[in-house]
């Protein structure tokens, strides 16, 4: 396994602009994302802080106890209970992982912990924190395959009506398996097909809820690494949480303006604010009956958007000292609780993810926390040995290729071979057919009124006869042509699939399922470097 960097443009204007080092961007956060100044003064802010170390280390290990464990996940928690800080990214619970992304965001919190642990000789831990509050279950309910050339959506056949919690989304086990099992044969059986399922059943077994069954594999693959995971929606984690909730609620109007103020200063320098803010919302979320509703502040009190479900500021009050578990995060206080619960040396973070942390500024200085060194994630491509054989064989090059894809090349490729004499003949004769049946029309109204309608319906089926002889003209062509046609089709699907980045559909497994359950590990040990240039991994 081998890489080497190319420069990309981030797709994300923020981003693209924050990795360039623009002033008007950078003004927007408490550090800058690189050199070993920014993260030893972070070092000294967090020593001077204090923690709940002991509470947040026995809740981490609580949860984690199900898990695939290691030595180096019990040094991580024996350094997060001392004087350990962490490097800490989250994401979603996708079934299988999700997509490549989420574990391109695990590599890049142990690469920088890593990296960080050695520069100032002090334990720094790497934390996935999982987005269990999400209730977007179409969102990570699936994952994409490929056939001939061409990408299915494969999504698991159980449904959630309501706004339930990945966290407290169950799974019947069966079903789970049957789904999974369809998805390695789409996959291709290999020598490794059945050490992956042994894997995957151990953890369908073992698992509750789709968070648990992602925080199952996601320890499986690092749990050398001394990686640690929470769910930012287990119970426990709420019980240490409540302080902050009641601080949060307490402080809900200013936290709000804040953000609104930050946004418009954003907008003020030509951004587009990416947090959906209203003027009344109070950023916490409640369940009730199973469901997350999103509170918002009225003149009478609160209540959800709709006004379906009301409350008062002392029955709030009330449910947060009482019932903590009860509460949940929204996009804005999230990385607030967050900042607040963890010694947190830098975060890893997505170009989305950077656009909208520079809307929090202002909010995290209400609260007298700062934003921590917002490191970009690393980016990714995996190139297969088949695959850098087309790309020789199409004379395409990587670079081209993932900047701007192959559409360009593939209709070049199909106006040098397609016949153009047989779609002239069939435009010729298209014309002559118009031309004709025009003039039919303009007589047919001379004859009867109704007469001209039957003579724009002929007219159709006509056309409709020639389309389709057009189209099959050019599948004969296409067949004619197919092994090329598909070379195009193979390095497009793999590489930049629906005009995108790989890492937004492709999947581990699929690898995993190619080169072994270890493809994952090997990809961990390769010297990546945080220049934010775009690794370009050769298998």
């Amino acid at each position: 396994m081998l890489f080497k960097n190319i420069s990309l443009p981030a797709i994300q204007p923020f981003a693209s602009r924050y990795l360039k080092k623009d002033e008007n961007v950078l003004s927007n956060f408490h550090y800058t994302y690189d050199g070993q100044e920014a993260y030893a003064k972070r070092l000294k802010e967090l020593q001077e802080r204090s923690f709940m170390r002991a509470e947040l280390a026995d809740c981490i290990e609580a949860y984690m106890k199900p898990f695939p464990s290691s030595e180096a996940v019990e040094q991580s928690l024996a350094d997060l209970r001392s004087e350990g800080v962490v490097v800490i990214g989250g994401q979603q619970a996708g079934l299988l992982t999700g997509p490549l992304y989420s574990i391109h965001k695990v590599i890049s919190t142990i690469h920088l912990a890593k990296v960080q642990s050695q520069e100032l000789n002090v334990p720094v831990i790497p934390v996935f924190w999982i987005a269990g509050e999400d209730h977007d279950f179409m969102e990570i309910n699936h994952v994409y395959v490929e056939r001939d050339g061409k990408l299915d959506k494969k999504g698991y056949s159980e449904r959630v009506l309501d706004k339930r919690m990945a966290s407290d989304t169950p799974f019947e086990k069966t079903s789970m398996k049957k789904w999974v099992r369809s998805i390695l044969r789409e996959f291709g059986e290999t020598s490794h097909t059945a050490d992956l399922m042994e894997l995957l059943d151990e953890a369908i077994e073992t698992s509750d809820s789709m968070t648990s069954l992602f925080a199952f594999i996601i320890m499986s693959l690092f749990k050398e690494e001394g990686l640690l995971v929470i769910d930012s929606a287990d119970k426990g984690l709420r019980n240490i949480e409540q302080p902050f909730f009641q601080k949060l609620f307490e402080h809900s109007d200013s936290i709000t303006t804040s953000v609104l103020k930050q946004q418009e200063m954003l907008k003020e320098n030509g951004y587009h604010p990416l947090i959906d803010i209203a003027n009344n919302a109070v950023n916490l979320f409640v369940n009730v009956n199973g469901e997350r509703i999103l509170l918002v502040k009225t003149s009478e009190g609160y209540q959800d958007k709709n006004g379906g479900n009301k409350f008062t500021h002392d029955e709030l009050e009330e449910l947060i000292k009482k019932s903590p578990h009860l509460f949940s995060n929204n996009v804005v206080t999230r990385p607030l609780m967050q900042e607040w619960l963890f010694p947190s040396l830098s975060f890893i973070a997505g170009p989305g993810e950077i656009a909208y942390w520079a809307e929090l500024k202002s909010a995290f200085e209400k609260l007298d926390m700062t934003i921590p060194p917002i490191m970009p994630r690393l980016n990714m491509t995996i190139v297969e040995r088949d695959i850098q054989q087309k790309l020789s064989e199409l004379n395409l090059s990587i670079d081209k290729v993932l900047s701007s894809g192959i559409k360009k090349e593939k209709q070049q490729f199909w106006a040098e071979v397609k016949d153009e004499t047989i779609e002239k003949y069939i435009e010729e004769t298209q014309n002559m057919i118009l031309d004709q049946y025009r003039k039919m029309k303009q007589k047919a109204q001379d004859l009867h009124p109704g007469l001209p309608d039957i003579v724009e319906k002929n007219l159709a089926i006509h056309e409709k006869q020639l389309t389709y002889l057009k189209r099959k003209a050019n599948d004969y062509i296409a067949f004619k042509h197919q092994v090329e046609l598909l070379k195009y089709d193979q390095v497009e699907s793999r590489l930049r699939p629906d005009d995108g980045p790989q890492e937004r559909i492709w999947n581990v497994f699929y690898f995993m399922n190619k080169y072994g359950i270890e493809f994952v590990s090997e990809l961990v040990q390769l010297d990546f470097q945080f220049d934010h240039n775009h690794k370009v991994v050769y298998v």
